[in-house]
């Protein structure tokens, strides 16, 4: 088995272009494992910027073999988002082996993110593997390679300066609106009192915004869904839901200071097709319409105004004039770009919070060790499967000629006492069986130490060829690549 990475991130593509080569990131992993006989594993990570695709591949890999893996790979991702099998391919960096593992364990722990040391992408590596799990598409090799990816990820939360920072993409997201809701620094949670917050999704951002609202001081949060979960997440969550009918979006967003939207809930879909037979029309990740469009906040902002100048309601800044800021935090945008254009309408997208994001927190260099440690550790122990069965081999065969051994002492101590009138009796033969077995397991010691170094050095080899032909392949297409 080796393991086989493609990866596009926030460092190698803008968001746009990362938007939308991950549309239809869900069926990926079925189609790669339904579509491609080597490949026994997948997992798929997608989340606000990133999109990779993780394989166990249970063949030997050489340049030629990764190009293979790659070109496959970028067919299907170029059938489930629009965009042509050669940017598909060129969006991924490709890694094998042990650059797999390293890089895997530094994302989980943070180390990649947006904003370094954030601590939500652990949650998402944890959700890519249940997801896995649930599509059937999963191995042992990449359940014991995430499952060490979270457990390194916690060990970095736990040891480290990184864990106590409290870094976020929400937490960046609400740190830009505070500065707008209080025109400029003051204590924490002093702007969010009395604010109102619309919030847009029930998913794990949804949630993950709730509380980060609440530590600065916010109470009044209601939540808007399509999907028909605004009621449960309200519930769940102590807040209110706004009503999926005709006019009660817009009625809420006159009335909020700021609004959170992470439905992911949007995407771009390519004109017809269908990915591993499931037509891209029917599927259901992909929605071509804005969740909060350029018109409906026009709308709210005039029903604003218009409150604004009759009796006062007691609402505070609604009744000033202030703009109203809102986060999309989505990475397929859930908001209309064309909101930034109406008047008194402050948005902050993806793109502006990795322009704001900020330089590397303390306790990098300890997480980085940390990560470089567990991800040595991993690859140790799964290289010594190799070596493992090398050794297991010899013993089998030690467990052989220690039986013949035994019979053979066994038979000559018989023939001594068959003169007598005599035959072995057990003790005789337990003796002779403690004897031989440690004779040979003595001498088989120093052999099992010598099988299990070649068998180590030989997965080593291998691997550093994998790396070196995957290497070579990438240095020799730059160059049409540049052109």
């Amino acid at each position: 088995m080796v393991l086989l990475s493609l990866t596009a991130s926030h460092r190698e593509l803008d968001l746009d272009a990362l938007e939308r080569l991950s549309t239809g990131s869900a069926s990926v992993g079925r189609a790669v494992v339904g579509s491609c006989g080597p490949v026994r594993g997948s997992v798929v990570i997608s989340t606000c910027n990133r999109f990779e695709l993780y394989l166990d591949v249970d063949a030997p890999l050489d340049g030629d073999a990764v190009r293979h893996a790659t070109g496959h790979v970028a067919e299907l991702v170029a059938a489930s988002s629009g965009v042509s099998t050669p940017t598909a391919a060129e969006s991924f960096t490709v890694r094998t082996g042990p650059e797999v593992t390293e890089h895997l364990f530094a994302v989980a722990s943070g180390l990649d993110s947006m904003v370094v040391g954030e601590r939500e992408i652990a949650g998402q590596v944890k959700r890519s593997l249940a997801e896995a799990r649930a599509d059937g598409t999963t191995s042992k090799t990449l359940e014991l390679l995430f499952q060490t990816a979270s457990r390194t990820s916690k060990q970095v939360g736990t040891r480290t300066a990184l864990g106590a920072a409290g870094r976020s993409v929400v937490s960046l997201g609400l740190d830009l609106a505070e500065r707008d809701l209080t025109g400029q620094a003051g204590p924490v949670g002093a702007p969010w009192r009395g604010a109102r917050v619309v919030l847009i999704g029930t998913g794990s951002y949804a949630g993950a915004s709730v509380a980060a609202l609440r530590a600065r001081g916010c109470d009044d949060v209601r939540v808007y869904s399509r999907s028909g979960r605004a009621e449960q997440f309200a519930a769940s969550h102590g807040i209110e839901a706004v009503p999926d009918v005709p006019g009660a979006l817009v009625d809420a967003l006159a009335d909020a200071d700021v609004v959170v939207s992470c439905s992911g809930a949007r995407g771009r879909a390519p004109a017809g097709g269908s990915v591993a037979g499931e037509p891209v029309e029917a599927r259901a990740e992909v929605s071509l319409e804005y969740v909060l469009d350029a018109a409906a906040v026009v709308r709210a902002r005039e029903r604003a105004s218009a409150l604004a100048d009759g009796p006062s309601t007691g609402s505070g800044r609604r009744e000033t004039g202030a703009p109203l800021i809102v986060l999309d935090l989505a990475l397929h945008r859930d908001v209309d770009p064309r909101v930034a254009d109406v008047e008194g309408v402050l948005l902050y997208d993806l793109s502006t919070l990795k322009a704001h994001a900020p330089a590397a927190a303390a306790g990098v260099a300890e997480a980085r060790r940390i990560v470089d440690g567990a991800a040595d550790a991993f690859e140790e122990t799964r290289l010594g499967r190799a070596a493992d069965a090398a050794v297991v081999a010899l013993l089998d065969e030690a467990e052989t000629r220690i039986r013949a051994e035994v019979d053979d002492a066994a038979a000559r101590l018989a023939a001594e006492l068959a003169p007598r009138g005599e035959t072995p009796d057990e003790s005789d033969l337990d003796a002779i069986a403690r004897g031989v077995r440690r004779r040979v397991h003595s001498a088989l010691h120093s052999r099992i130490v010598e099988v299990r170094a070649a068998a180590l050095a030989r997965a080593r080899a291998q691997e550093a060829a994998v790396v070196t032909g995957a290497e070579a392949l990438v240095a020799a297409e730059e160059p049409s690549r540049s052109h």
